[in-house]
């Protein structure tokens, strides 16, 4: 795609270290291999060290056919990395090392000057821990036409201040059931499920709340009104990246303008066949992922 209709993922790029080995990962690493694979031509904005795993992780990115010019390097942090725990498969936890590399991504301009003509910028809350890798965030984020919030809430990393002020620039945002439920509670909304993403919606003036419920499914509310899938029963590898494949597939059919029916269960599909598949960024094929190729995993 034209540099006009560019998607822009910033923040971590990282490994992660499992039982069984290496592999890389970061939510907004994981979201444009996705976007890649149905037919986006994404960029990573972040920052690895000057290490070997550094260069792991820019060779990886170019195998994927990402660009990587919009990556740095910085010579006085390690390249980032993460200890996953996988003893419960349906709830990967985390120790997340700091201070990396992604903690210090610089501002520059010729990056503002693309991010101004792109179609989407992608942003996490994880990558805001840090105070420098703030800033730049919140630097770019009022260029972007179109800003998509991908909330990651990973104790201790963030403090309710700092996940509301990236809210306030979001038009469109992702989270999970989990999350939904502590920004109403540091709102003091209650209700259910549909009236917090209603009242989620309308705080913030957002395009779309996509909510994410493990193998309940996912929920949208639009101004087409609320939508909501069951999700597909699998046999569970990990669920690393998920959530990653989920918000890509939801992207992808979201900005071609497919119905939202039809974009959530797509979105639900890919999700469910990431979670039978080891690590965030599996090779498949969009197209051949259905409900009959995923029925036969089980």
């Amino acid at each position: 795609m034209k540099c006009q209709s560019r998607i822009f993922c910033f923040g971590e790029v990282l490994w992660d270290i499992l039982p069984s080995g290496k592999l890389p990962g970061g939510a907004p690493m994981n979201v444009a291999i996705h976007l890649r694979r149905n037919g986006f031509d994404p960029a990573v904005v972040s920052r690895v060290g000057s290490d070997d795993l550094g260069k792991g992780l820019i060779a990886f990115l170019q195998e994927q056919h990402i660009d990587t010019a919009w990556l740095q390097t910085g010579l006085t942090h390690l390249t980032g990395v993460v200890k996953a725990n996988i003893s419960d498969r349906n709830e990967v936890t985390y120790k997340i090392v700091e201070p990396v590399a992604w903690d210090y991504i610089q501002y520059e301009e010729r990056t503002a000057e693309l991010i101004a003509q792109s179609e989407v910028f992608l942003y996490g809350s994880l990558v805001a821990r840090n105070a420098t890798s703030q800033e730049t965030l919140l630097r770019y984020l009022p260029l972007a036409k179109r800003k998509v919030f991908d909330v990651n809430l990973r104790p201790p990393y963030y403090t309710p201040e700092r996940i509301l002020t990236l809210l306030e620039y979001a038009d469109i945002v992702k989270m999970n059931h989990q999350e939904l439920a502590a920004i109403c509670e540091w709102l003091g909304a209650d209700g259910d499920e549909v009236q917090q993403m209603r009242f989620i919606k309308d705080h913030f003036s957002l395009e779309l709340v996509i909510v994410t419920r493990g193998d309940r499914g996912a929920a949208a509310m639009h101004e087409a009104g609320y939508f909501e899938h069951a999700g597909f029963q699998v046999e569970v590898e990990d669920t690393i990246g998920s959530g990653d494949a989920f918000l890509a597939t939801f992207l992808t059919n979201y900005l071609q303008e497919k119905p939202l029916e039809h974009t959530l269960e797509r979105a639900c599909l890919v999700g469910a066949f990431l979670a039978t598949q080891r690590g965030a960024t599996p090779a498949y094929v969009p197209q051949e992922i259905t409900e009959a190729s995923l029925s036969a995993l089980v």
